[in-house]
C-alpha cells in the first residue's frame, strides 16, 4: 500500500522567518547608532590623518634634503680627511726616498720621489674636486670597466672585512 505523506505546516515557519527579520531590522538601528557615534567619535581622527596625509610629500621631501645634505657633508668631510691622508703618505715616501738615496741607490730613491710625486698630485686632485664631481667619476668609471670596480669593490671590501676582524680581535683580547 503507498505511504500517505501528511502535509507539514508550513504557515508557523513563515511566521517564525519574519520575526527574526524584525529582530534583524533592530539590530541594524542599534549597529547603525553605533556605528554613527563611532564615527562622530573618529571623525577628529579622520580630519588629522587627512592633514597629515596632505601634508607627508612636504614632509618627505623635506627629509629627503635633509638626508642629502648630511650625506654631502659627511662626504666632504671624508673626501678632506682622505686628501690629508693621501698628503701625509706623499710625505712619507719623499722621507723614505732619502733614505733609499743612502742604503740602496740614488736610482731607486728616484723611483720613490716619482711615487711620492704620484700620489701627492693625486691628493691634489682629491682636494680639487667637489663631491658631484668625484661621483660622476666614479660612475664613468663603472660604465666603462664594470668588471674592474667589481673586482675593487671585493677587494675594498675583503680588507674592511679583515680590519674589522681584527679589531674584533684585539678587543677580545
Amino acid at each position: 500500500m503507498a505511504d500517505i505523506k501528511k502535509p507539514t505546516a508550513k504557515a508557523p515557519a513563515k511566521a517564525a522567518a519574519k520575526k527574526p527579520a524584525a529582530k534583524k531590522s533592530a539590530a541594524n538601528k542599534d549597529t547603525s547608532e553605533v556605528r554613527t557615534t563611532k564615527a562622530q567619535k573618529a571623525a577628529p581622527l579622520k580630519a588629522g590623518a587627512t592633514k597629515a596625509a596632505a601634508t607627508t610629500p612636504d614632509t618627505s621631501s623635506d627629509f629627503k634634503e635633509r638626508a642629502v645634505t648630511k650625506a654631502k657633508s659627511a662626504a666632504t668631510q671624508g673626501k678632506e680627511r682622505t686628501g690629508n691622508a693621501i698628503e701625509n703618505l706623499s710625505r712619507m715616501i719623499e722621507d723614505s726616498a732619502r733614505t733609499i738615496d743612502d742604503n740602496v741607490g740614488e736610482k731607486y730613491g728616484n723611483y720613490a720621489r716619482s711615487a711620492a710625486d704620484a700620489v701627492s698630485s693625486f691628493a691634489d686632485k682629491l682636494n680639487a674636486k667637489e663631491i658631484d664631481d668625484i661621483v660622476e667619476d666614479a660612475r664613468g668609471f663603472v660604465r666603462k670597466s664594470p668588471a674592474v670596480a667589481i673586482g675593487a669593490a671585493a677587494v675594498v671590501g675583503f680588507l674592511v672585512s679583515r680590519l674589522i676582524k681584527s679589531g674584533m680581535d684585539d678587543n677580545d683580547a
